[in-house]
């Protein structure tokens, strides 16, 4: 019988992430710091409203963008929150989470043989995402003592002519590195110079800590040219429900919700209906957990340079990304011997892309009392290589 399994997904590498969770499923009493994922619960207040939707019968599909109701408070949650306007019925769509709307959107846009722009160290799924959808990946590999911003002129160098989509990750998974309006508006002329559609996943745009967040979309002549991803996962604590949006020019959503309308049908409709009280009514929740991140963001820092250890400090989401190249080990042989010395989880930087060789993610995701603990032992840890 003949292979039936498709050699590009073959060549797909399984994430770099899961190695250590497998190892650690098997150590009792290992901590993990390694997981992106809220500690809270869904504020009650947004579950009520997804049990109340249960209680009324309201289990039926929704249109395939999703809910009226919930397409128009995502227009007037971006408005408000990021001064960016959006038609709710022709710009807008709801999606099975984030990464949904990034598939959709690469497999939108992508002829055979597109060049996707990504930097580096990313989201472990973009570059599957890409080649899946028949694209060929370009990295560029973001510098530490940049605080892995992008710059103009590593952008300009990346470019040739068969390049087409820019897929940026601001606050960015793993590092916590942020990009400023005036980080994005340097980038303005090589992005229309050279044609680019720019994909920007800002899933973490609420938990930023110096300052608001800002948009590529916010830069004059790009929202045109510009998809902005979000959604409820780490903002609301909403990570199970599985629920994401789109916003951009509607010859895009119209196409990317036809793909949607094959694949997925609809966003779970017990979802919409939470996530329509979330931005209603989730305001303060999303204060609330911001700044408990911020608390733990401060303290980890803090421990870690007790330790010696470098770390720039992040700006955004709930990761640090400490530099371990003083050791002479790479991140896998790092995070492994953590892993059985002390039993602490963490994730190796190169899981994120070759320019997160060397360094470490750690998540905050956590209370104060485990990040104590594991970073107790991370402290123990280091003094044996020291």
């Amino acid at each position: 019988m003949r292979d039936f399994v498709s050699k590009k997904v073959k060549d797909i590498k399984p994430s770099g992430i899961r190695k250590f969770f497998d190892i650690a499923s098997e150590i009792k009493g290992a901590i993990s710091l390694g997981v992106g994922e809220p500690d809270f619960d869904t504020p009650w207040h947004i579950r009520e409203e997804g049990i109340y939707s249960l209680e009324q019968g309201k289990t039926i599909y929704t249109s395939n963008a999703g809910l009226k109701d919930l397409r128009i408070e995502i227009t007037n949650y971006m408005n408000r929150k990021y001064n960016l306007s959006y038609k709710w019925n022709k710009e807008v769509l709801v999606t099975v989470g984030g990464s949904e709307a990034i598939d959709v959107a690469l497999r939108a846009m992508i002829e055979p043989g597109d060049e996707v722009i990504i930097p580096t160290p990313c989201y472990v799924s973009y570059e599957p995402c890409a080649t899946l959808a028949g694209g060929v990946v370009k990295t560029i590999n973001l510098k530490n003592e940049n605080n892995f911003r992008l710059t103009k002129e590593e952008l300009e160098a990346a470019i040739t002519p068969k390049s087409k989509i820019l897929l940026l990750n601001y606050p960015n998974n793993p590092t916590g590195g942020i990009m400023s309006l005036a980080d994005y508006e340097a980038l303005k002329e090589t992005i229309i110079k050279h044609d680019l559609f720019v994909i920007s996943d800002e899933i973490y745009s609420e938990l930023t800590y110096d300052g608001h967040h800002a948009s590529i979309a916010n830069v004059e002549g790009l929202k045109e040219r510009t998809l902005v991803i979000n959604g409820f996962s780490k903002s609301y604590s909403m990570t199970g429900w599985r629920l994401g949006y789109a916003c951009g020019p509607e010859a895009l959503l119209s196409q990317m919700t036809k793909i949607h309308q094959f694949c997925i049908m609809c966003a779970p409709t017990t979802s919409q209906y939470a996530a329509v009280e979330a931005l209603k009514n989730g305001d303060n929740d999303v204060i609330m957990m911001r700044e408990s991140y911020d608390e733990r963001r401060r303290y980890v820092l803090h421990r870690l340079k007790e330790m010696g250890l470098p770390c720039f400090t992040p700006k955004g989401a709930f990761y640090v990304f400490p530099d371990i190249r003083k050791f002479g080990m790479s991140s896998d042989d790092f995070c492994l011997k953590l892993l059985e010395q002390e039993k602490v989880v963490v994730v190796p930087g190169n899981a994120f892309g070759e320019s997160g060789e060397g360094f470490i993610r750690i998540s905050y995701a956590y209370s104060i009392e485990d990040l104590k603990k594991a970073l107790a032992r991370v402290e123990s840890f280091i003094k044996t290589l020291n």
